[in-house]
């Protein structure tokens, strides 16, 4: 019998960044010999969502959206790309429900499974309170960033945070400059918190065999919300598009709500300039990344972007926002392939000073058009493999096991 690992994750899998890096650690822990189990958040109409190729019986839901949690299940983004609760929205009743609620669900799966350690993603709600009903299971602790963010947005939850994730074993984060702000957030020692970058699915993500990439197509991929810098992004599309009138924008994507309404209805307005694709899995993203020349990501905050790696593995020039990210997870390796554009001035984490955004949109107008103009990229699995490898899914949980099996030979 193998060790055991019960996975927590608040919100949909496969849906954001934090799913999709849950949906291949299962996969590989799987392939590696880990008896699992995995709890997640999802809406009540969507009951069973696939997790990581697991039996669905191994998958424990929360739902939310009636009963009990008769509220759109919380995202870790204020915009998700399914109907979603604000955590700063929800009231004092509905916290208390929400805490209940996981405590209940946790504590369920901990005593039928009881797993040799917890893995919980984000900095948030649920990870604060694992060790409230499993004090003495080890438990790995994964930054996504976004946990950080929500600190900032919700002070009054805060501390709460800041206590009950401080309580977890060990901390997994996506480069240095989150290592060290966890570690001043938390007042945790350095030596718990270790740098695991993430991964992107290589046998997807590809540039194999492309024969009609498009030189004047460009695409993004995201959540429809300003923070993601969309709004500018269709300003500069625009501009550019009226001096290259064969300029097509490829959104894929979805969101909630009126900012997301607003952006999509701009957008139908927009075509053919720009075609909506929707949320895609990811190999249709893959297919529609290896049919475009150019990649934005205008966003005004991520913690790691693995879907620049992604688009780079596809044979896509990049352009995004000079994000502290960049710097701290890619070094220097990405420069030959990514152009970046300066970030305005931010209030709070990702809201720009609006005197700042007319020059944020010429800047992203002339970058983009300076990479169309660039010859092709060919396929940089063969020209910069030391660009891609270190982000390997298989490099990726080859670190995030180590440290399973060292806090389990520390119990």
């Amino acid at each position: 019998m193998g060790n055991r690992v019960l996975h927590l994750l608040s919100q949909r899998p496969s849906f954001t960044g934090s799913g999709v890096s849950l949906d291949a650690t299962v996969r590989l822990a799987d392939a590696a010999g880990w008896e699992q189990q995995v709890v997640i958040g999802t809406p009540h109409d969507d009951p069973n969502p696939p997790t990581g190729g697991l039996d669905e019986s191994l998958v424990r839901p929360l739902r939310f959206g009636d009963g009990e949690l008769g509220f759109p299940l919380p995202g870790m983004s204020d915009v998700m790309p399914y109907p979603s609760s604000r955590f700063a929205g929800l009231d004092e009743r509905q916290l208390a429900d929400y805490r209940g609620a996981w405590r209940r669900h946790v504590s369920e799966a901990v005593t039928d499974f009881k797993p040799d350690v917890i893995h919980t993603r984000h900095i948030w709600l649920l990870s604060a309170l694992v060790k409230d009903v499993a004090p003495d299971v080890p438990v790995v602790n994964h930054c996504h960033a976004t946990g950080l963010r929500q600190m900032a947005l919700c002070p009054h939850l805060a501390d709460e945070v800041r206590y009950g994730c401080a309580r977890n074993d060990r901390f997994c984060v996506l480069h240095q400059g989150h290592a060290d702000h966890l570690t001043a957030k938390l007042k945790v020692a350095p030596g718990r918190v270790h740098t695991v970058g993430t991964g992107y699915r290589k046998e997807i993500f590809h540039a194999r065999g492309v024969r009609n990439r498009n030189r004047m197509s460009i695409a993004y991929a995201g959540k429809y919300s300003n923070a993601k810098g969309l709004p500018w992004l269709l300003d500069a599309v625009e501009r550019l598009g009226a001096r290259e009138p064969g300029l097509v924008l490829h959104v894929a994507g979805d969101g909630a709500g009126r900012e997301a309404e607003d952006l999509r209805a701009r957008m139908a307005a927009m075509a053919p300039r720009v075609v909506m694709h929707g949320q895609l899995g990811q190999k249709a993203l893959a297919e529609l990344m290896r049919s475009c020349s150019v990649f934005v990501l205008p966003s005004f905050y991520e913690g790691l972007p693995l879907v620049l790696i992604e688009a780079l593995a596809c044979g896509c020039r990049l352009v995004c926002t000079d994000l502290p990210g960049l710097r701290h997870s890619f070094g220097s390796n990405l420069d030959r392939v990514l152009d970046r554009v300066s970030l305005p001035r931010l209030i709070g984490p990702d809201v720009p000073v609006p005197e700042d955004l007319p020059a944020f949109v010429t800047a992203l107008e002339d970058r983009i058009e300076a990479v169309l103009r660039m010859p092709p990229l060919g396929d940089p699995a063969k020209t910069m493999p030391d660009v891609l490898r270190p982000f390997t899914w298989d490099a990726v949980f080859a670190r995030i096991e180590r440290i399973w099996l060292e806090v389990i030979d520390a119990r």
